[in-house]
C-alpha cells in the first residue's frame, strides 16, 4: 500500500462513539457517494456526492490516535461504502489496529458485499421500504440485488441487523408487513424514528413530524416474528 494514495475515507468523527456499534467504543469512518436518492437522508448533503478521500497516511494517523483512546471497534458508513472498489482494502487496513469491524450498507451491491462479508464482524443493512415502496422512497428499484444482499447477510453467520427509519405517512402497516417478509429469519431488526432537520434534501421532509413513540412500538409489535430480536432504537 502506498500511504500517499487516497483512501475511500472522506472523513471520520473526531471523538470515539459509544452508540454506533453496540458493545464497542468505536471510530466512525465515512465514505462518500450514494446510489439512493432518499429525501430524508441526514448524511446526503455531505456524503451523498462522491468526493476524493483522505490519504492512507492521514487515515493511519487518525487511527493511531483512536488506539490511544481505547477504541476497540470501527464503523464504516456513508454514503454507501460498497460503491468503493477499495472497500475490502479499507477493512483489512482497519483490522490491523485490532478492531472489530461493523459495515453499514444499503444492500445495493451484493457482489462487493460478498467480498466483504468474510472480513467484517457485524453488518447493518438499511431496509428502506417494502418491495412496493422502494422506487418512490429511494429512487432505486433493483429488488433482486436487495434480496440477494439480505439473503447473504442472513446466511453469512455474521452478527447482523436490518433497520428501518419509520416515516409515519409512508410506513403504514402494509409497508411494514412487506418489510417483515423481506427480512424474515433475520437475527435482529431495528425500527428507529424519523427526525426532521432543516438540512434534509427534500423540503417536504423538513416539516414532517418526528415519528411518535407509539407508532414505533406498534410497528415493532406488528413485525415481531420477523427476526430473533425486534426492538425500537431512539424512540
Amino acid at each position: 500500500m502506498n500511504l500517499d494514495e487516497l483512501s475511500p475515507v472522506y472523513a471520520y468523527l473526531q471523538n470515539p462513539s459509544m452508540v454506533d456499534y453496540a458493545g464497542h467504543l468505536s471510530a466512525v469512518f465515512f465514505t462518500t457517494g450514494c446510489n439512493f436518492k432518499c429525501g430524508f437522508c441526514h448524511n446526503a448533503p455531505l456524503m451523498g456526492t462522491a468526493r476524493p478521500g483522505m490519504s492512507w497516511s492521514k487515515l493511519q494517523k487518525g487511527c493511531q490516535k483512536f488506539v490511544a483512546d481505547w477504541v476497540d471497534g470501527a464503523v464504516i458508513t456513508g454514503g454507501e461504502p460498497t460503491l468503493s472498489e477499495a472497500l475490502p482494502e479499507l477493512i483489512r487496513f482497519l483490522k490491523r489496529f485490532g478492531w472489530s469491524i461493523k459495515l453499514d450498507t444499503n444492500g445495493s451491491n451484493p457482489e462487493m458485499l460478498l467480498d466483504c462479508l468474510p472480513l467484517v464482524d457485524y453488518v447493518a443493512m438499511d431496509v428502506k421500504a417494502g418491495v412496493s415502496g422502494y422506487p418512490a422512497l429511494t429512487g432505486y428499484d433493483d429488488m433482486d440485488c436487495l434480496r440477494r444482499s439480505i439473503g447473504m447477510i442472513k446466511d453469512s453467520g455474521k452478527d447482523h441487523e436490518f433497520r428501518t427509519t419509520v416515516l409515519e405517512p409512508f410506513h403504514d402497516d402494509a409497508q411494514m408487513r412487506e418489510i417483515s417478509e423481506l427480512i424474515s429469519g433475520a437475527r435482529r431488526y431495528i425500527v428507529q424514528p424519523f427526525v426532521p432537520s432543516e438540512n434534509l434534501p427534500e423540503a417536504r421532509y423538513r416539516q414532517m413530524a418526528r415519528t411518535s413513540a407509539g407508532r414505533l412500538e406498534a410497528v415493532a409489535a406488528l413485525v415481531a416474528g420477523c427476526a430473533d430480536e425486534v426492538s425500537v432504537r431512539g424512540g
